[in-house]
């Protein structure tokens, strides 16, 4: 079983470094280690598929997002490069397990408890799956702007023509060989190979973020209105918060799994460039009239004037706002879904839409929960649970309530 993952787009050409033994072409001719240059259409397979591989420079990762840079990738299988309009696609077609071994090790450092490695497995491959059967549901909006001053966007799952997954953070994270595969890696996709995460027998979308702050989001949150029993909201603790509302719940500082500052443990959990952002539980931003309205003309297209108030009209049970009004001196614009709110108002991305907003004599302060949308399984506190004892299954049923997991 493959996995066809686009790994980039070149403008004309690409050059690829051969490693461990020659790749070979449909007609027999052999490309040996070192680097090639390609312009046009080729496929071509290692030799020997355990010790071949080949490595791309200056791949992208984190695009759009505020940790996105440059770096130097390696994979194993066979490479595609095909050519589109005014590009070429590079592409790596690689089994599934293998597959998987590599998105737990990039999403997450190889050097986590093994019983998250596991509960990451299972909902990787069921991530990825889950169109197979459920064809791919594009992203809708309802406005843009215009006399009606509401933009409602969502961003479904892009339908790739040449491929079935891409490799960075807009689908899952996929390096490669690139990050050290740890014994336990191979081990975690060994213990489950071929399980799926399950909900009335049918394989889930098993959606998951970086950091739900403390309360997972339900889906409609974020994507289209559509209830999903497994990808409701879950508190990410034992107990319920004594916040009296979405609003002091991020006001709040409670304790809950994702809510942890020992970094010799998220050092172990975490990859490098992750490590980086530190305030993911509870963090703030401030702006500036002018530096508001800014934003909104350049990702919204809108010109309010200096931006008046930031007003949020629907929130979700984890506090993720999905409905909010900017009110400039000239004019106002109400837009959602969560994604589209977290765009509008960041040079990149704020970590989440989950934030309440202070209002100061010269700014505004934005103070807000999470890092990522929030829905399905948390990462960081699936770790904590992980490093407290607990098993992959108990993790998948803490996050995805009503599921199994079976082949």
């Amino acid at each position: 079983m493959e996995v066809s993952v686009g790994l980039l787009e070149a403008q004309s050409s690409v050059e690829v470094e051969f490693t461990g033994g020659p790749f070979i072409h449909a007609s027999g001719k052999s490309y040996s280690p070192g680097r090639h240059r390609f312009t046009s259409e080729i496929t071509l397979t290692p030799s020997e598929p355990a010790t071949c591989a080949f490595a791309l420079d200056d791949v992208t990762i984190g695009i759009g997002f505020h940790w996105e840079r440059h770096e130097r990738q390696v994979f194993r299988g066979t490479l595609r490069l095909v050519k589109r309009e005014t590009s070429l696609a590079v592409i790596n077609d690689v089994s599934l397990e293998e597959y998987v071994t590599s998105v737990i090790s990039s999403e997450m450092s190889a050097s986590c408890p093994l019983e998250l490695l596991k509960a990451h497995a299972v909902i990787s491959r069921s991530w990825l799956w889950f169109p197979k059967a459920h064809p791919s549901r594009p992203g809708g909006s309802s406005n843009d702007g215009g006399a009606s001053h509401e933009i409602l966007r969502w961003y479904g799952r892009e339908a790739h023509s040449d491929f079935d997954v891409c490799a960075d953070d807009h689908c899952q994270r996929y390096q490669g060989v690139t990050k050290a595969f740890s014994p336990a890696s191979a081990q975690a996709v060994r213990a489950t190979a071929g399980e799926f995460l399950r909900y009335n027998g049918a394989i889930c979308d098993a959606r998951f973020s970086k950091s739900c702050g403390g309360i997972t989001e339900r889906y409609a949150t974020a994507w289209e209105d559509e209830q999903i029993p497994y990808l409701e909201s879950v508190y990410d603790s034992l107990e319920k918060p004594s916040a009296s509302s979405p609003e002091a719940w991020i006001r709040a500082n409670p304790p809950a799994y994702c809510n942890t500052d020992d970094w010799d443990l998220l050092s172990s959990l975490l990859p490098g460039f992750d490590q980086e952002t530190r305030d993911f539980y509870r963090w703030q931003v401030a702006y500036t009239r002018e530096e508001l309205s800014d934003l909104v003309r350049a990702k919204v297209g809108v010109d309010l004037g200096p931006i008046r108030d930031l007003q949020a009209l629907a929130r979700g049970p984890s506090g993720r706002i999905y409905l909010l009004k900017i009110i400039g001196e000239s004019d106002y614009i109400i837009i959602g879904k969560e994604l589209e709110i977290r765009r509008a108002l960041s040079r990149t991305h704020l970590y989440s839409s989950a934030f309440v907003v202070d209002k100061e004599p010269d700014r505004f302060l934005l103070r807000g929960a999470g890092w990522g949308h929030g829905v399905g399984l948390c990462q960081i506190g699936a770790a904590v649970m992980a490093n407290n004892g607990k098993t992959y299954a108990e993790i998948l049923q803490h996050y995805y309530r009503g599921t199994t997991v079976s082949a």
